[in-house]
């Protein structure tokens, strides 16, 4: 398989992978929320979005069932879902929804990098000098958003999405927001659930991605 044909072959997995791409009204940006997803994949060991391990971050407890895509469609749908029903009530309030559906699929596109069996052998071989990990998934996947082009409000919600972590440093936008609330909804909802492996010591998801 040459390049350019397993880069075709990632961009359909990612659209099977992703059909909320669809309700994306922007061609160019459905375009790009497609290649964003297919590069990631291109440069692991993955061929799609649901080979990722489903969990918040390597070594954090995983889902009991459902993929990595299912957890980036499920903020997506939150995310549109909260901003669809606070209009209902309070009238438009500003979100682009475009951005935000892109920013919520987008969210964790760097994951890819961040969970490569590869990369991961390299920074645990050699932690003095690579770091654990030497890049975490919402820097990365700012890096694989600016690499494609992708509007600069999406690359914010990327970037700013772990509300804990980088988004801590940064004044969110509208839809930023709306993403980092639907992505720790995601999560405390299927622990809530049991939904959520638990790990031997009882450390919560939320424990594990902010590093406790």
């Amino acid at each position: 398989m040459t390049a350019d044909e397993r880069m075709e072959m990632l961009r359909e997995g990612v659209r099977a992978s992703l059909p909320e791409i669809d309700d994306i009204v922007d061609p160019s940006l459905r375009a790009g929320v497609i290649e964003v997803h297919a590069r990631a994949l291109a440069e692991t060991e993955y061929d799609h979005i649901e080979d990722i391990p489903p969990c918040g971050i390597p070594g954090s407890p995983p889902m009991k069932r459902g993929t990595q895509a299912d957890h980036y469609r499920g903020v997506a749908r939150i995310a549109v879902a909260m901003a669809d029903e606070l209009e209902r009530v309070v009238g438009a309030f500003g979100v682009d929804h475009d951005l935000l559906i892109a920013g919520a699929l987008c969210h964790d596109v760097g994951k890819a990098y961040e969970f490569s069996p590869r990369n991961r052998a390299r920074w645990e071989g050699d932690r003095l000098h690579h770091g654990l990990p030497a890049v975490r998934h919402p820097v990365y996947g700012v890096h694989l958003g600016l690499q494609v082009g992708l509007p600069e409000g999406v690359i914010h919600c990327i970037g700013a999405h772990s509300l804990h972590g980088e988004g801590s440093f940064v004044e969110a936008s509208l839809e930023a927001r709306i993403v980092q609330y639907a992505d720790i909804a995601f999560w405390e909802m299927l622990e809530t659930a049991g939904l959520v492996e638990k790990e031997a010591g009882g450390r919560s998801v939320e424990d594990a991605l902010m590093g406790r």
